[in-house]
């Protein structure tokens, strides 16, 4: 009779998570040289936030279609936005406003809301 070999499968996964782990840390320790911008960030006309840069503060329709066209208008300067959505929100907001002007607020600001949620932006800017 053969001698029963016990083969363990623990091994295979073990070395498996080591060298998972050592790539992991070994890519922290890597150093490299940046090839240049690509993506949103390679057609931004600057890296950050302007110094100085406010929202307008209030309450009611007129001051929260300005604060997120404020919010817009920096995300289009630093390249955040690509100019096909940024007409699309621009329009959207100009409805908004045309709503805020002709008296119906909450109408309006729900727009608002409704525009930041369908782009991702937090409702309570």
């Amino acid at each position: 009779m053969m001698p029963y070999h016990h083969v363990s499968h623990r091994r295979p996964v073990a070395f498996c998570a080591l060298a998972s782990a050592a790539l992991l840390l070994a890519g922290c320790n890597t150093t490299s040289t940046a090839a240049g911008p690509s993506g949103p960030a390679a057609f931004a006309s600057a890296e950050f936030t302007p110094h100085g840069y406010a929202l307008p503060h209030g309450k009611g329709c007129n001051v929260r279609v300005a604060r997120y066209r404020a919010v817009i208008d920096n995300d289009v300067h630093i390249g955040q936005v690509n100019k096909q959505v940024s007409r699309t929100i621009y329009r959207e907001i100009d409805k908004a406003a045309q709503a805020c002007s002709a008296g119906h607020d909450a109408r309006a600001q729900a727009m608002i809301r409704a525009s930041e949620i369908k782009y991702g932006y937090p409702t309570t800017i």
